[in-house]
């Protein structure tokens, strides 16, 4: 399975989990490891566009498309456990447990989750520190520009 990266160049060359967890974010709390990609290219692109501030492009980004061999288990979110609101902003703490959970648990490589940015879509987080991460890999990387006009 191929899944989307958009991130900036300096950050392309790795796949690490450790900007994720100076922040935190939807699936992850501070200070726990994950790489967040997109199913399409497109919702890595939208994912990106929600934290930008209006009128900000994002000079010097890359679009890295990453193989997920299809032979490795991937976890899959059980979408009724979610509460109603689980994909407002800023995100709650009930999203960030069940991706700490994912990571500490550490059974999958993989976990396929909604994207609270658009309606049908998914996301895959993936875990640095499982074993079978090493077999996930950037397969390309190119120069990514964003058109003015969503600006």
């Amino acid at each position: 399975m191929k899944v989307f990266r958009l991130t900036k160049a300096k950050y392309a060359g790795t796949l690490s989990g450790v900007g994720a967890a100076k922040f935190g974010n939807r699936w992850n709390s501070k200070g726990v490891e994950m790489i967040y990609t997109a199913g399409c290219r497109a919702l890595a692109v939208t994912e990106i566009l929600v934290h930008l501030p209006t009128g900000l492009i994002p000079q010097d980004m890359m679009m890295l498309q990453i193989d997920i061999p299809d032979d490795l288990n991937i976890q899959v979110l059980d979408t009724k456990i979610l509460p109603p609101d689980w994909n407002v902003f800023p995100p709650r703490v009930v999203t960030q447990q069940l991706g700490d959970a994912f990571v500490f648990e550490n059974r999958f490589a993989v976990l396929k989750v909604p994207s609270a940015v658009v309606q049908g879509d998914f996301n895959y987080l993936l875990n640095p520190n499982h074993p079978d991460f090493k077999r996930i890999k950037i397969i390309s990387q190119e120069p990514f520009g964003f058109d003015v006009r969503l600006f």
